[in-house]
């Protein structure tokens, strides 16, 4: 059986305050194809179907056009919600869509069950397990202890009651410990979001979604496919992909291989003093110059309307930067990255023991992180 997993497309998404959409709109066309020529047995997205929790109505059309272009295929759907979407929306007109073959999780109620697949080799069973935390699973198994999230995902797991007799498909929206993040995602109060792998040992393969980045943890039959798109200059330098996996009878190990994306725009950084980037030869022959782009400028001093100019050469710019004597003394470029890959748990920690010479006490580092969660609830 082949399988088509993708993940976090993040529709609607901007990033440094540029649309994603007609980027969005281009990857899913190139997903089109690439599905038209694997002529897969069915396709898992694996959430963050949508940037926000209330997508933009540009977002919602064109994932409705992306799924109306895969149900005229006959091609069998499966999608979960991720963190960063409404599992109430995503799954408005669910059991209408399964007609046409589109599945969509349900909002967590304690019961997944398996939605059934056939081949030569047999019967396949796809469970969707939208991402959940252990305040999710806890209200229904009341009587099991659930205070991490491995906990939660091995309570919700053994709910499911899995046949390890047939060959068994996950799709889950979690962060599986040891996994490498990028700078996009969204982090965790305290990393307290890790799921140890351990948990999907039932699993002939489990797609993964949350990871920006595509990789394996700890083996092929457990996997982020990562984002169709570059979302942060993190992973400028990563080549995107949908990942195709191929299962043949129960007990051999998945196949995986990847086939690659090409952006409408690619994401690239670019180094130089103000005059050396804005030389007419250099600017025009470069071929990032209509790239996303995060500029360094090297020039001791700081430049008039420096991002307003650049942008005549590079339309794209996204981000300017300086790195210099004095950046360098404050710690001005390396502090923006890390502040950006630090969570709003450890960054208060910091500031706390900043201000006040000394960490926080336990209770105050509970208090803390119960009131972010709380905080993070009530924005989404």
């Amino acid at each position: 059986m082949k399988l088509i997993h993708l993940s976090d497309l993040h529709l609607g998404k901007r990033v440094n305050d540029f649309s994603m959409l007609e980027e969005q709109e281009a990857i899913l066309a190139q997903i089109l194809e690439i599905a038209e020529g694997e002529a897969p047995d069915a396709i898992l997205i694996a959430g963050d179907v949508y940037d926000k929790s209330v997508p933009t109505a540009e977002a919602v059309h064109l994932f409705d056009g992306f799924l109306a272009r895969l149900s005229e295929r006959e091609l069998p759907v499966f999608i979960i919600s991720g963190n960063h979407d409404s599992p109430e929306r995503l799954a408005f007109g669910a059991r209408i869509m399964e007609r046409g073959g589109i599945y969509l999780s349900p909002v967590y109620d304690g019961h997944v069950s398996p939605i059934p697949l056939t081949d030569a080799h047999g019967t396949v069973n796809i469970y969707l397990l939208p991402f959940v935390k252990p305040a999710h699973v806890r209200r229904f198994f009341e009587e099991t202890e659930i205070e991490s999230y491995t906990d939660a995902v091995r309570t919700a797991i053994d709910g499911m009651q899995v046949d390890t007799s047939v060959r068994n498909v996950l799709v889950t929206h979690q962060f599986v410990t040891g996994s490498e993040r990028s700078e996009s995602e969204e982090i965790s109060v305290g990393g307290t979001d890790n799921v140890d792998g351990e948990v999907f040992r039932d699993f002939d393969y489990v797609a993964l979604g949350h990871i920006h980045r595509a990789q394996n943890c700890g083996s092929e039959r457990i996997r982020y496919c990562g984002t169709p798109l570059k979302y942060s200059f993190s992973e400028a330098q990563d080549v995107k992909s949908v990942t195709v996996v191929e299962l043949s009878e129960k007990g051999k190990a998945p196949q995986i291989r990847t086939v690659g994306l090409t952006p409408l725009h690619d994401m690239s950084e670019l180094r130089g003093s103000f005059s050396e980037l804005t030389d007419p030869v250099f600017a025009e022959s470069t071929p990032v110059s209509e790239h996303y782009l995060r500029v360094t400028l090297t020039d001791e001093t700081e430049v008039p309307d420096a991002v307003g100019r650049l942008r005549s050469c590079y339309p794209r710019l996204m981000r300017l930067e300086y790195d210099n004597t004095r950046t360098r003394a404050n710690g001005e470029i390396t502090g923006a990255e890390e502040v950006e890959r630090k969570s709003p748990f450890t960054l208060f920690s910091e500031f706390y023991e900043l201000q006040n010479n000394a960490p926080m006490t336990e209770e105050q580092r509970r208090y803390i992180r119960d009131l972010i969660e709380q905080i993070g609830e009530e924005q989404r």
